[in-house]
């Protein structure tokens, strides 16, 4: 059966003469394949972290990640398609990796600067957490899109 994707879609396809995973927009699709279509769409994940500096200070980082596949690198698509493109792309099991990500590296960058290094350098602060997200999605074929860090709240 001849199968063609969306212009967000990708067609995954695995089984007899494939040895892994055969990523493609448009396949003929043969007896004793199968053929999964999985949608690249990035999705929003909004975020209130909650996070405390080297002095133990608390505070608050609103926060909102626009998340997706990658789809300019082949490798990291099939990434992607094998770990967790069974979940529904607003699933709980995505925003749960994809927040327990974010609060993890965030928490871990805060605890190592000072309340005013954070404050002063907002800029530097949210860069930071950006690359450091950015490097963990990479495992899972994921990539921010767009991160928009609010104002940083002193709780």
């Amino acid at each position: 059966m001849y199968r063609i994707a969306r212009a967000s879609e990708f067609l995954v396809i695995a089984g007899i003469g494939i040895n892994e995973l055969k990523i493609t927009k448009k396949a003929l699709v043969w007896p004793l394949q199968k053929c999964r279509v999985i949608d690249v769409t990035p999705v929003n994940y909004t975020f209130e972290v909650n996070a405390m500096s080297a002095e133990k200070l608390p505070f608050l980082l609103p926060a909102v990640f626009t998340i997706g596949p990658c789809v300019d690198d082949h490798e990291r698509l099939i990434k992607y398609a094998k770990l967790l493109s069974h979940h529904a792309r607003d699933s709980h099991d995505a925003k749960d990796l994809v927040q327990g990500v974010i609060e993890e590296d965030t928490r871990v960058l805060a605890a190592s600067m000072t309340m005013e290094e954070i404050f002063k350098g907002t800029k530097d602060f949210k860069k930071e957490v950006f690359d450091k997200v950015q490097l963990e999605l990479n495992q899972f074929g994921l990539l921010i899109y767009n991160a928009n860090i609010k104002q940083l709240v002193d709780v």
